[in-house]
């Protein structure tokens, strides 16, 4: 049985490593992929090898210390105790490749060293990972896509803004889903209940995090959990602790805060338009807790939809993730 073997930072994986991966598994029966994981680096170690896990579940993926000097000879050495073998192949699109592979008596197999299949960096996904977004498989989409929240009190122009933004960005958006869950209350003239918005807030979550990685750059979402916890305080009238817990975990990179100054439309399940200006406030408060921008859209629907745009752009500009 043909061992295989590769090492890199993998920071962060994208379709240049799947390449190498892939070329990797297609020469030898058991491959073992090396992280290296270094305390300075902002996306964990474990997170990357994650993601190879489930972008290649044919390769084993192992995290190791980055603790060695940029040396073939220590590099070697941690790799054998890793195996616990001599691999046969060394796969590599580095120079470091042939003399690393030499050390362990293992052939040198040199993957797109030149970057001609894959032309992409780690380097440069780095530096701008919008401007490189074809080279980023599903979960790193995920992981980088730019979060905008549209929040607000009933009856602001939320959804159909949502829906424009993502025409715009040719992207898709998350819609609300207390809002059919809302309907479905009503039909069955139920009570609201805490655990309700605990439903309605890991469920809008679980679906955010899961429509990001189809998202192009960036992800439209028409509210999400925070939003959820004043609505818990607006019909509990208190504050939910489980509900906060799950809010804590979202991921917002820009929140758009519809301002309450067009008339009330009812599409038959609203019932907040007597406390609209109360929750506009709660929003405002909550929010100023927080470090994420707010951006407050009044005026009528073209002027929202131009200054959503405007933020969004500069936002894509200055955020980054590592």
């Amino acid at each position: 049985m043909a061992c295989g073997v590769t090492i890199g930072k993998f920071y962060p994986p994208h379709l240049g490593h799947s390449f190498l991966i892939e070329s990797a598994l297609s020469q030898c029966d058991d491959l073992t992929v090396i992280v290296c994981d270094h305390p300075m680096q902002k996306i964990s170690g474990e997170l990357r090898a994650a993601w190879l896990r489930e972008l290649h579940p044919s390769a084993r993926v192992v995290v190791t210390p980055d603790d060695e000097p940029d040396e073939p000879a220590p590099w070697a050495k941690r790799t054998l105790d890793i195996l616990g073998r001599r691999p046969d192949k060394v796969f590599s699109s580095e120079e470091y490749g042939h003399n690393y592979a030499a050390m362990m008596g293992a052939q040198h197999v040199c993957v797109d060293i030149d970057r001609a299949q894959v032309p992409i960096s780690a380097t440069a996904i780095r530096r701008d990972p919008y401007s490189h977004w074809e080279f980023l498989s599903p979960p790193l989409r995920g992981f980088f896509a730019l979060r905008v929240v549209l929040i607000g009190v009933e009856s602001t122009g939320k959804t159909t803004l949502a829906q424009q933004l993502a025409n715009h960005y040719q992207t898709n958006w998350v819609p609300e889903y207390g809002r059919d869950y809302a309907a479905e209350k009503v039909a069955a003239a139920a009570p609201w209940v805490s655990d309700d918005f605990v439903t309605i807030a890991r469920t809008q979550q679980i679906t955010e995090n899961e429509m990001a990685r189809d998202a192009n750059r960036v992800l439209i979402c028409d509210t999400n959990a925070f939003a959820t916890s004043i609505w818990h305080e607006r019909y509990m009238e208190e504050r939910s602790a489980k509900v906060e817990e799950i809010s804590n975990l979202d991921q917002v990179d820009l929140y758009l805060l519809a301002v309450p100054d067009f008339p009330f439309v009812q599409d038959g399940t609203r019932d907040g338009e007597h406390i609209r200006d109360w929750m506009h406030e709660r929003f405002l408060a909550r929010l100023a807790e927080m470090e994420v921008p707010v951006v407050t859209l009044n005026g009528n629907e073209k002027l929202r939809l131009s200054r959503a745009i405007h933020e969004i752009d500069q936002a894509l500009k200055t955020t980054r993730r590592i």
